[in-house]
Formats: structure tokens, C-alpha cells, sequence
């Protein structure tokens, strides 16, 4: 009677060395920092979350401000074209290109990519208000705004909105002077406000601005009893 050899197999090494949980060291700020960041990306819902997170740790890296919304919220019902740019997307804007008066624009690009925002938009904007080399910020984000409404009236809402130091929800003041910089802009880039009517509108607007220590808010130029930012209506 023949023998049986006993056949023993041997698992083969593994290709990494094996660690227990005491061998790993995990940075202590590293639980927070992904904390913060899954939070983040809720909050902003990027359309290309590879590209938003690679932006978003890069602003972390160099101090800058993130790429990040304050809140949830879905486009507004009010836009023209559904784009995903909303008041939000322009307020993370903002707060990133905000405190200079003028940007390049490929740095404006840049930022305009890091929130998926569509390049054809960009491309318009840049041809409507003939943006070349250094952009004022203001000029840019009152256009953009501009995409977001229906007229003009829309747009300075927004333009508030955005701009205020008030609490969300609040007055939306901004200085009197500024609003009508951008008013100006605004109506020149429309091009069917008269002087007259823009000169209608700011003196109608003083006497609220005096009592509001020189701010004004979109109740008063959207009140019936202020001359209508889009012009005379024809006769």
C-alpha cells in the first residue's frame, strides 16, 4: 500500500507589509479637514467635484478663500437660461476676487472654471462688455448679474444682494455712490436708457439715501413711486 505525501501549501508573501492600528499615524487635524470639506461640497454641490476639490484644497494651501457657498440653494427661477450660475456661485466669486478693483482676466477665468461655470457664458460676458487684460471686478460681476435676471431692475437687486455687508435676508444696502456706478454701467451696456431717465432715477433716490446714511436698498428704487430703472415707457 502506497503512501500518501502530504502536499503543504504556503501563502505567498504579501506585497506590502501588514500594519496594526498602532503603526499608522494619523494626522490629528485630518479628521476635520475632511470634515470641513465634505460639508463644503454639500453646501456648494459642484457640478465637477474632481476640479472643485483640487481648487478647493489649493485655496487652502496658499490662504486664499475656498471656492465655497455659504449655503444650499438651487438656481433661481429667474434666470434667462439654465446655466447653474446663481447668487451664490457669484458671492463665492466675489469673496475670492472681491477685494481687488481690478483682475485679469485669465484669473477671473481661472476661478470662473474651478466652479464648472460654463465657458460659452464666460466668452459672452467677456464680448458684451469687452473685457480685455485687466477687468474692473465690479463692472464684471454687475454683468454677470445681469445673466441672472429678467431687466435691470433684476440686476441691481442682485447687484445689492451680493455687495451688501447686511446679514442675508437684510436690507441689501450698498453705498449710494456705487450703485450708481454700476446703475451707469448697467444702462450703458442696455443701451435704451437715456440720460434723463438714469438722472430721474438718482435724484429720486437722494432723498431716500440722505435719510439711510448714504446707503440705498432695492425697496427703494423697486418702490412704484421711484422712476423705473429700465427707461420711459413709450407713449
Amino acid at each position: 500500500m502506497s503512501c500518501l505525501k502530504e502536499t503543504v501549501f504556503e501563502m505567498p508573501p504579501p506585497e506590502e507589509p501588514y500594519y496594526c492600528s498602532q503603526q499608522i499615524h494619523i494626522p490629528p487635524e485630518l479628521p476635520d479637514i475632511l470634515k470641513q470639506f465634505t460639508k463644503a461640497a454639500i453646501r456648494t454641490q459642484p457640478k465637477d467635484v474632481l476640479a472643485w476639490s483640487a481648487a478647493y484644497f489649493r485655496a487652502l494651501a496658499n490662504g486664499e478663500v475656498p471656492p465655497v457657498k455659504e449655503r444650499l440653494e438651487m438656481a433661481t427661477a429667474t434666470q434667462k437660461t439654465d446655466t447653474g450660475l446663481t447668487p451664490g456661485l457669484l458671492r463665492i466669486l466675489n469673496r475670492q476676487l472681491g477685494p481687488k478693483k481690478k483682475i485679469s482676466l485669465a484669473l477671473i477665468e481661472e476661478k470662473w472654471k474651478d466652479l464648472a461655470l460654463p465657458k460659452e457664458q464666460f466668452d459672452d460676458l467677456v464680448r458684451i462688455g469687452n473685457f480685455t487684460g485687466d477687468v474692473v471686478w465690479l463692472q464684471f460681476i454687475a454683468l454677470a448679474c445681469s445673466h441672472l435676471s429678467k431687466d435691470i431692475i433684476g440686476a441691481m437687486k442682485t447687484v445689492c444682494e451680493i455687495l451688501t455687508h447686511d446679514p442675508e435676508g437684510g436690507a441689501a444696502r450698498i453705498p449710494f455712490p456705487l450703485f450708481q456706478d454700476l446703475y451707469k454701467y448697467l444702462a450703458k451696456v442696455d443701451g435704451d436708457i437715456s440720460p434723463e431717465q438714469i438722472n430721474a432715477v438718482i435724484e429720486h433716490l437722494e432723498y431716500h439715501v440722505k435719510k439711510q446714511n448714504g446707503y440705498v436698498q432695492p425697496r427703494n428704487f423697486m418702490s412704484p413711486h421711484c422712476p423705473t430703472l429700465l427707461g420711459e415707457a413709450p407713449k
